[in-house]
């Protein structure tokens, strides 16, 4: 691979999404062991392969129904069983999510995920949901949903609906999951990612990092995203953000550059995903956030606001964009 392989833009679309390459965690760990430059190089080089280095695609991401969730996830203030001070809320009225969806199409975004507080959706909301799908959809934007563990014959509800992307995060790898959260597994995290993808929906599943796991446990999270087949088509990776009230609000925020190593080893093990810089993007500086691009990032949340927490402000973003040349897709 010569300097000049990697110095302009070879593809302006990512190629077709294929099975992958099955990776060992010890594969993935070297890789995290490689010299900084050299890591950033090969994931840069791999992503010009199946994507146009200088798109980013931009997602939208709104809490439709926040607080009260059962689970126990130490990270999330949408928990009932923490004391982080969220309330609970009811699902938000079609016409309110309408507007905005059509507010966040009308700031450039091209994908809008809804987000609700839920172990899983009852037969009772999904008539509203699918309704928001629906609506969404017809303005012209890709769907995403976010609703906790489905069961039998929810997903070919959503596919019906015309739902492209399930998100459903591993969140961590298997060994130190039961440290993260203990009311379910990560198999029924998997086990509904299957159902997703066997109604014909896109799969959106990326995880958490910061959250006092080891680098072999991040290594072991990206090589079982990776060797699910296929891999997910969109990844996000989460930088904890403590929130106060939550079982891990006094973790200490993890290395710079182990984040950004982290971002290189998701494009490196997933060529053709859309690896999306995700959560704790709101406290990262510009400097941060391109070395991110540099190792293979593609996607971010666009808005003031993720679920719950903050999010970089729009004007922020296309400030930045400008400054790298980046073109938002």
């Amino acid at each position: 691979m010569t300097p000049a392989t990697i110095s302009g833009s070879t593809h302006s679309s990512p190629q077709p999404h294929t099975s992958p390459v099955r990776w060992t965690t010890a594969e993935v760990a070297a890789l995290y062991e490689m010299p900084f430059i050299d890591l950033l190089w090969r994931a840069q080089a791999i992503h010009r392969r199946h994507f146009d280095a200088n798109e980013v695609q931009r997602s939208t991401l709104l809490s439709v129904k926040t607080g009260g969730c059962s689970e126990d996830c130490g990270y999330c203030s949408q928990s009932s069983r923490h004391s982080s001070g969220m309330e609970r809320e009811k699902l938000l009225p079609l016409p309110e999510v309408l507007a905005a969806a059509q507010a966040a199409r009308d700031k450039g975004a091209t994908r809008f995920c809804m987000g609700a507080a839920w172990r899983g959706p009852k037969d009772r909301d999904m008539g509203p949901v699918l309704d928001m799908i629906k609506a969404v959809k017809g303005l012209g934007l890709e769907t995403c949903v976010t609703l906790g563990m489905l069961k039998p014959g929810q997903a070919e509800q959503l596919k019906e609906a015309g739902l492209d992307y399930y998100n459903h995060n591993l969140d961590t790898d298997a060994e130190f999951y039961g440290q993260v959260i203990t009311t379910h597994t990560q198999q029924n995290r998997i086990d509904t990612i299957g159902d997703v993808r066997a109604a014909g929906i896109k799969v959106c599943s990326g995880g958490i990092v910061g959250m006092g796991e080891s680098r072999q446990n991040r290594a072991a999270l990206i090589a079982q995203l990776a060797n699910l087949d296929p891999a997910p088509e969109s990844v996000p990776i989460n930088n904890l953000v403590p929130i106060p009230g939550t079982p891990m609000a006094a973790k200490e925020r993890l290395d710079h550059f182990e984040f950004v190593r982290t971002i290189a080893c998701a494009r490196i093990t997933m060529p053709t995903s859309y690896v999306r810089l995700s959560a704790g993007r709101e406290s990262m500086s510009e400097e941060l956030q391109a070395l991110c691009f540099i190792a293979g990032a593609n996607s971010i949340f666009y808005g003031e606001k993720l679920l719950t927490s903050d999010n970089a402000d729009a004007e922020r973003d296309d400030a930045l964009f400008a400054k790298l040349g980046l073109r938002a897709v």
